[in-house]
């Protein structure tokens, strides 16, 4: 619940702008089927300036409110904290959202079941503008269940349309009173499949409080290990030193110089750690946790924060700002969420057919894992052979008493699983929004 929301009338109304008549040069809009109710584009265009100056004004508020109650002495003389990331908060909604011993299936209300289901056999069958437009025309009549709000948000990320997104995002913020949530490409799926990344991930797993000792010095040589992609798993750490700091950011700084795709799990979850330790003017926490943020700032491509904290960090430190320097992958960036023991088995971007390979080789991974974690954070494309094949092999492992779990998968490809009945053996859990 926001910080705000005890104050609302049990009456008040949504906002104007959840409803909106489509554009009619709009892929995604256009066609006979219109629920929607304002007359004109302008008036639209004028509901959503209305929605961003609101979701403004009340995020400000809630900064300048959450700051005095638990930071008084970063605002103290003429100290302050650097300038604030715009991602939004980790833990954003995470009432409405599933916890770590519930599945996804709680998140969908029966009266939404059957847009969800038809919206997924059409992904399934890579029918992805039907599927975006019976849900874009739908979500408005769905009550208070934002699955197929999710659902939406992920098909129209995997077609590449931004601008589509950021519009979806804004009636949603008008919807929910929530701050709407973030674009983020997804990963290629136009490679072969022999050439397409997957298996097991090398993963450091770091906890409590992060300083140089010999646990985490272990864990970040997990992250040398050889393999194109490596995971971090963040959301467990508590406190951090400057010693700490240092030796995470040179893993950090050697694996991007080296080429390799992160995943950064609870990245933002690090970063509200490192906040509250800095303050513009103050030197007394070393340059070690400014530049680590600034390191974190850069793997998620996040320029605009990263330019504001470089320009904190120069004049506390009196030297010439940092440079941004796009990164030749970025880091896919996760939500915070329970961490987990062991490397987990990364599901490729694209599984099509019987995929006999990828069964095998995760049957493999299986062998040397009492729990079986597939990680679904790349996996935008399934087809429903393939999701068939999957859910066949999944039941078949989970049948001796192992634990199998499907983690971060996008919301298409959950309900497309739960449709298949994966959910009764396997434990599913979609991403946040």
């Amino acid at each position: 619940m926001g910080l705000f929301d005890f104050l609302k009338k049990k009456g008040d109304a949504p906002l104007a702008g959840a409803d909106a008549r489509p554009r009619p040069d709009d892929p995604l809009t256009a066609g006979p089927v219109t629920r929607l109710s304002l007359d004109t584009e302008a008036e639209r265009e004028r509901q959503r300036e209305i929605a961003r100056a609101t979701a403004a004004k009340i995020d400000a508020i809630e900064l300048e409110m959450a700051s005095a109650i638990f930071d008084d002495d970063a605002w103290a003389g003429n100290r302050r904290p650097p300038a604030a990331a715009g991602a939004p908060p980790p833990d954003q909604d995470t009432d409405l959202l599933p916890g770590q011993d519930e599945v996804p299936d709680a998140a969908a209300a029966p009266s939404s079941a059957p847009i969800v289901e038809e919206a997924a056999i059409l992904y399934a069958n890579d029918q992805l503008e039907a599927a975006a437009l019976l849900l874009r025309t739908s979500v408005h009549d769905q009550g208070t269940d934002r699955l197929p709000w999710w659902m939406l948000f992920d098909l129209v990320q995997i077609m590449g349309l931004e601008h589509e997104f950021e519009s979806i995002a804004i009636d949603y913020a008008s919807r929910f009173e929530t701050s709407p949530p973030t674009y983020h490409p997804v990963a290629d799926t136009s490679h072969a499949p022999d050439r397409q990344v997957s298996g097991a991930i090398p993963t450091a797993t770091l906890s409590g409080r992060l300083d140089d000792g010999p646990l985490a010095r272990a864990q970040l040589a997990r992250a040398a290990s050889p393999g194109p992609l490596v995971r971090f798993e963040f959301q467990a750490v508590t406190a951090v030193t400057a010693p700490g700091c240092a030796l995470l950011l040179d893993a950090l700084q050697a694996l991007r110089k080296a080429g390799r795709e992160l995943v950064l799990a609870g990245a933002d979850h690090l970063v509200a750690v490192l906040r509250p330790m800095l303050a513009i003017g103050d030197r007394g926490a070393g340059e070690a946790p400014w530049l680590l943020l600034l390191e974190l700032l850069l793997l998620t491509n996040r320029e605009k924060d990263f330019e504001e904290t470089a320009m904190d960090y120069c004049v506390t430190f009196e030297v010439s700002p940092p440079s941004f320097e796009a990164p030749r992958h970025a880091a896919l960036s996760l939500a915070a969420g329970p961490a987990t023991a062991g490397d987990r088995f990364l599901l490729p971007a694209a599984i099509r057919g019987g995929s006999a390979p990828l069964l095998a080789a995760i049957a493999d991974h299986a062998a040397l894992h009492p729990v079986l974690v597939l990680d679904g954070s790349r996996l935008a494309r399934i087809d429903y052979a393939a999701a068939s094949a999957l859910a066949a092999h999944l039941r078949t492992l989970a049948q001796d008493g192992r634990e199998v779990v499907l983690r971060d998968l996008n919301h298409p490809v959950a309900a497309l699983l739960r449709l298949l009945g994966v959910g009764d053996r396997v434990r599913l859990y979609a991403h946040r929004y």
